[in-house]
């Protein structure tokens, strides 16, 4: 009963509020006028937008990078050694490889041979919207176009001209740094033929060709040493046994060698033969006969006579005088003896020939002594001479198999691009929206006259909430 009440009165409220604060009739074709035009300006803009905007079509593809790197080594045994090795290109933090990319594809070299590629007007070309996504190596390319083919020839012609950019720049990469080895490598030739002509001036010079050559002149000195000693200690031993056996005889070699030489002569040997015959005869005769008696002085005399004849044959065979003659013939009379003379003899020709070869050892270690005080600065010289050579064949072998190592990686500065997504052809247009374009002009239209409303409006609303005087 009481909400039957209530509502009566609640409706009474809102028609006072109504009738006391709604515009006089007069404010209805004034606010009806200042409508209408912004009304039909936002559907005219609306309609218009719509009949006269042209279709636009997207066509997209996606290119990838891939993110690894490659490496190689190429040894070559006695020549050198040669090494390439290319990091990804996405391992450094301070540079990235799809920016680079991106700025590539906006250039206006790329999107002016696009448009060249197609025949259009490289003014009136429109640019790639490109978007990279976050932790990926993927490029994602979309291009406009009147028609659905035409968008994707475009996305084409991006493509293929952002390859063919691509191709120029590493080769002109690759042109430029084989200029420069080119360069590097002629220098290193240079340097080679230099040390090469310094070391065969060096071995002309000197005659001195490897330090093999060196080390044998050593080896040579140190067995001259060797024979030196091995000299000194036969010369040694062979004096000591001529002295030995010189000191037993009681003769020289001089004198032995005089005996034996006329020991060697038969008349000298006949006669004193007969000397000694006829001493034998007067040993015996003494024991019975005195010095006085006929036969003894007969041997005595014969004795005599065979003397001088011994001294006469000695002294025209050995210029010899008569005293020692006698002390030859003396000595000769044991054929043991004169066997002993021929051992003096031999040992004192073993003791002149050892003598001679330690002489000439000696000497010819002086030889190869001075020449070898020579040869430590000149070998000095050759093992520098021979190094620098060593080095710059070996830098100069590196820089060849380098050069051939570079271009086994023409991705290392513009890493390699894939086509993930070839252009697509779009299957609807992506412009303009109608329902879009509509809905945007119902909306301004509804705020339109949310503004007029509390215009309307204003005078409760300002009574309403103003204190009252």
């Amino acid at each position: 009963m009481d909400m039957m009440v209530q509502q009566p009165r609640r409706i009474v409220k809102a028609w006072v509020w109504l009738r006391d604060g709604l515009p006089s009739v007069g404010r209805y074709s004034r606010y009806t006028k200042a409508v209408l035009p912004p009304l039909a300006a936002i559907w005219l803009l609306a309609v218009a937008v719509i009949a006269l905007s042209p279709d636009r079509y997207d066509s997209e593809m996606t290119l990838i990078l891939p993110g690894s790197g490659v490496g190689g080594s190429l040894n070559l045994e006695s020549i050198g050694q040669a090494s390439a090795m290319t990091n990804s290109a996405f391992s450094g933090t301070s540079l990235s490889p799809t920016e680079n990319y991106k700025r590539l594809l906006m250039s206006d070299l790329i999107v002016g041979d696009a448009a060249k590629a197609l025949g259009e007007d490289p003014a009136s070309f429109p640019l790639p919207t490109i978007k990279l996504t976050d932790q990926t190596n993927l490029i994602a390319v979309k291009m406009p176009g009147a028609t659905p083919e035409q968008a994707r020839e475009r996305t084409a012609a991006i493509r293929t001209a952002f390859m063919n950019a691509l191709d120029a720049l590493r080769s002109d990469e690759a042109s430029t740094r084989e200029d420069a080895d080119k360069k590097r490598i002629a220098e290193l030739d240079t340097k080679v033929a230099e040390a090469q002509r310094k070391l065969l001036e060096f071995q002309g010079r000197t005659g001195l060709v490897s330090l093999d050559q060196y080390k044998n002149r050593i080896a040579t000195l140190d067995e001259l040493k060797d024979r030196e000693r091995m000299a000194r200690v036969a010369t040694s031993q062979t004096r000591a046994a001529k002295s030995r056996l010189a000191n037993t005889l009681g003769v020289s070699p001089t004198t032995a060698n005089r005996a034996l030489r006329l020991q060697a002569d038969p008349v000298f040997t006949k006669a004193l033969d007969r000397y000694a015959e006829l001493s034998t005869e007067a040993a015996e005769q003494s024991a019975t006969l005195g010095p006085a008696h006929g036969r003894m002085e007969q041997l005595t005399a014969e004795k005599s006579e065979v003397l001088g004849e011994l001294a006469k044959r000695g002294k025209s065979l050995a210029g010899l005088n008569r005293r020692t003659v006698m002390k030859f013939a003396d000595l000769a009379v044991s054929g043991n003896r004169a066997a002993l003379f021929e051992t003096l003899m031999t040992r004192d020709s073993d003791s002149s020939g050892s003598s001679a070869a330690l002489a000439e050892i000696r000497r010819q270690i002086g030889q190869e002594s001075a020449k070898s005080g020579k040869m430590v600065t000149q070998a000095a010289e050759l093992a520098e001479l021979t190094r620098e050579l060593r080095v710059a064949e070996a830098v100069f072998s590196s820089a060849l198999a380098r050069l051939d190592t570079n271009k086994s990686d023409p991705f290392a500065s513009y890493p390699l691009v894939q086509t993930l997504e070839v252009p697509s052809l779009p299957r609807s247009k992506a412009a303009p929206h109608n329902l879009l374009i509509l809905g945007g002009a119902f909306g301004a239209t509804l705020l339109l006259f949310i503004g007029f409303m509390l215009l309307w409006l204003r005078q409760p609303i300002i009574r309403k909430f103003s204190p009252k005087s």
